[in-house]
């Protein structure tokens, strides 16, 4: 978990895969893009390496996950966890307080919100604590929705401009 005062915007995961749990470091998996997509997008103005997850504080970002179990697919976890995750979740949104709440995942935001169809990624109209809510996808390679980087990237530079319209950005050091 990464946080960052009162961040502009607050990321969220299902929960950490294989190699997120070996290394102890968010979106770790190998040719995983999602540190690629911040970077291409804006929301950082470098190229973070997972190893440097908590660097995101600097930039108004905080990280974390609705569930902390390590799996290798999210669909091993059950639906107590997907239960209990949700009630931590919104009390972290309500003690950290971020503009933006964005979630990593289209079935994650559906899972959260009880929502089983809709729309895909996008600002939503659901708030949480407060919070504008925003779905992008997930950078998972097996993601059949969003297959190619561009098809990703897309949405991650919308919630960049969503961010900085809601919240704009202070100046940070690099």
């Amino acid at each position: 978990m990464i946080t960052a005062g009162r961040p502009r915007l607050l990321l969220v995961g299902i929960n950490p895969g294989r190699r997120s749990g070996e290394v102890g470091h968010h979106f770790a998996g190998n040719g995983n893009p999602f540190w690629r997509l911040l970077h291409a997008s804006g929301l950082t103005p470098s190229l973070l390496p997972y190893a440097e997850d908590q660097r995101l504080a600097q930039f108004g970002i905080a990280l974390t996950n609705l569930c902390p179990r390590t799996t290798r697919t999210a669909a091993e976890l059950t639906r107590v966890e997907i239960a209990r995750g949700r009630v931590a979740l919104a009390r972290k949104i309500a003690r950290w307080r971020p503009a933006v709440v964005a979630f990593v995942g289209v079935s994650l935001y559906r899972s959260y919100f009880g929502v089983t169809t809709g729309p895909g990624p996008g600002a939503k109209p659901e708030t949480v604590a407060g919070a504008r809510v925003f779905v992008v996808p997930n950078p998972s390679g097996l993601n059949a929705s969003f297959p190619g980087f561009a098809h990703k990237l897309r949405w991650y530079r919308a919630l960049a401009s969503f961010v900085d319209e809601i919240a704009p950005a202070r100046a940070t050091p690099e």
